[in-house]
This record gives structure tokens, sequence and C-alpha cells, in this order.
């Protein structure tokens, strides 16, 4: 097989989903969304698909892609703060389920297309809850210095708005407060915070709030992925299950990307060559941040394993791992042990699944890695 490329584990996929559906099984009503943008190969939407799972799309693309491997377009939640008029009618006369709603503006925008095509839009209004998620900056998404969602000043006006849009349905309140979360303290402050403003909401007089959408974030193991393929989805679960109030009837949704898509997938290269530097060796790969640009992006950890050289049992030796892209940042790791490297080595580099491929680009012309389904 050529390298760089991807391979995924379909088996582990479909136990993660199993195991995050089963933990979903104590808050009634909740509903798990597969957020695509983390892993959008067919084979494994495909699989989403079949187990029941709903999508949590960002763009147009995604939603001809999920609609095409068998997620029915009423599962289908559609969120970004840039739709462009192409991406809202394809989505309207798909008929998905949701549009979660991040500005006037779009709001606006959304009511006149629906109106030009004889549709009413079901929307949520995407809150902006100032939440600290605790991770990376590059990925926290519910500050007021972010740009995503609408914050509670406007909260309210935005609700009575859509109320008066004749080609708008309002069904509730979408949040998502940051990626790769840890620490479950965050969603028990989103889950008070809900509380408050559903009372808040109430209080205006506002009582057709049937859906509440939490968005996803849950982060996994990059450390230790082998010994903890599958994230902690009791805990997480339990988080909004001890905390959320929610009223009779609501639906309750959940958007997992990373969570469920990381672990089930490895970027597979070779070694080209072990430079002696001064003070440290360098492993250069002939995978780079085109083919895996969180490292480059979000100093990002992943697990490497020099796969040859582990099979055998050489000895350990201090490696910077680094890529053949024209660019400095072009590193996957610095002063990490692995088997000695040699010319030739297969190597791994582990939880990859989610914003991998995804994310990769052409960059020195370089051609987009294949995509290996492993049964």
């Amino acid at each position: 097989m050529i390298t760089p490329y991807y391979l995924y584990d379909t088996s582990l996929f479909s136990r993660t989903i199993e195991a995050a559906k089963a933990e979903a099984t104590t808050l009634p009503g909740a509903q798990i969304h597969f957020a695509v943008k983390s892993n959008s190969n067919p084979t494994l939407v495909t699989i989403a698909a079949k187990a029941g799972l709903g999508a949590d799309c960002v763009s147009g693309y995604e939603i001809e892609r999920c609609i095409s491997c068998g997620i029915p377009a009423e599962k289908i939640m559609y969120a970004g703060v840039g739709k462009t008029d192409r991406e809202i009618l394809l989505a309207l006369n798909a008929g998905i389920g949701c549009f979660n709603v991040e500005s006037i503006p779009e709001l606006e925008v959304i009511n006149h297309l629906a109106a030009s095509c004889g549709k009413v839009a079901n929307i949520a209004i995407r809150v902006n809850p100032n939440i600290d998620a605790g991770t990376h900056a590059n990925i926290t998404t519910g500050l007021d210095e972010n740009k995503f969602g609408i914050p509670l000043i406007q909260v309210f006006d935005v609700i009575h708005l859509a109320h008066k849009l004749k080609n708008i349905r309002y069904l509730g309140l979408h949040f998502h407060i940051g990626s790769q979360v840890l620490d479950m303290t965050p969603y028990v402050h989103l889950s008070r915070y809900i509380n408050k403003l559903q009372n808040m909401i109430e209080a205006e007089g506002i009582t057709d709030t049937v859906s509440i959408n939490v968005g996803g974030g849950l982060g996994v193991d990059y450390v230790n992925p082998e010994a903890n393929p599958i994230p902690d989805f009791k805990t997480y679960f339990s988080a909004f299950k001890d905390n959320l109030n929610l009223r009779p009837g609501q639906e309750l949704h959940f958007e997992l990307g990373r969570a469920l898509s990381a672990q089930c997938g490895r970027l597979i290269a070779r070694c080209l060559y072990v430079k002696q530097a001064v003070g440290h060796d360098i492993a250069i790969i002939d995978a780079g941040m085109t083919e895996l640009i969180r490292p480059a992006l979000y100093q990002a950890i992943h697990k490497i394993i020099n796969i040859t050289g582990r099979n055998e049992q050489r000895p350990l030796h201090t490696y910077d791992v680094v890529g053949p892209i024209c660019e400095s940042s072009d590193v996957f790791a610095t002063q990490v042990r692995l088997h000695e490297m040699r010319r030739g080595d297969e190597i791994a580099i582990l939880s990859a699944g989610a914003y991998g491929f995804t994310m990769a680009s052409n960059y020195n012309m370089r051609p987009l890695p294949q995509e290996i389904i492993d049964n």
C-alpha cells in the first residue's frame, strides 16, 4: 500500500457508537447526531446511519453526503455562521430537521428563502453562553469573543422575531462550547445556564421550546489511546442527566464527532530518513501537515508508533518526528521515545480518525491520502 494513508477500524467505530447510545438511554428523549465534520468518509457515515444516528452538518456538501449515505433528512441539524443561499435552499428542499441559527441576518435570509420555495424552516437559536470549555483557544466556541452563536442580550429579541416570521418555526435552543473537553465541569455549568435561560424565556411568555441541543465536544485520550479506545460516555451523559432540568416532552440533542470517530482511525506513513541534527535526531516521514494538520494547527498530541521497530523489538530512542512539507510547523512530535527508526519503517499516528482526512490539503501539490477500511 502506498503511504501515507488513513486506516479506519469500522468495528471500533461501531462499538463506540453503541457505547454512546447505551449511556444516552439514561436521558429520556436523547438523540445523538454524528458531527460529520470530524469524519465524512462514506463508509463511516453509512455505519452511523444504520446505527440510527442523525447528523450534525456545517455545510451543504455535508448534508448531501449524509443523505446519500442513508441518514434521514429530518435527523440532520445544520449549523455554521456562514450558510450560503445555495446551501440554505438545498437544506430546505431536502427537508432537514433543523437550522441552528447564529445571527439575526441569517434568520431573515432563511425566512426569505423558505418563502421563495413555499417551505417553513425549523430553527433553533444557537446561544453563546460565554462558558470557557477549558480547551485550546482555537477550538473554544462558547465565549463572547468567539464568532459563534447569539449573545444572551439578543436571545429574546431573536426568539420573538422567529415567532413573527411566517416561514420560520421556532423549535428551541442550541449550544456548543468547544471541543476536546475532558473535564465535565463546563457541561455542568452549561446545564445550569440552560436551566436559568429556560426560566427566563418562559417568563417572557415563550412556552414552545421543544428542543434543547447541547452540542458535543467530548474529548478522547490522545496520550494512551490503545488503553482507552472508547471515551467515558457515562460521565459525560451523567453531567447532563444530573444537572439539566428538561421540560416534559422536550427533546435533548447531542452532536458527537471526535468522541465517536477519533480512535477508529490512524494515519499510516513510512520513515524516509533519520537525520542527525545538533543535539537531537530527526525522523522524517512521508506524511506531513497536509495529511494531518492538527499538531501544527492546535499543537495537538498524537501517539506515534514505529510498527516495524516494535515488531522487531528494537531498543527505544528519542526523536523529533517531522513531515516533508516546506514549513517549520510541519512537526508531529518532539523528543518522543520510539523504537529505533530506520528508512522504510512503517509508522502509525494514532487517534487520527477525527479532523484528519477532513482537514487534509493539497499544499505543495501533494495528493490527498487514500482512506482504507479495515473490517
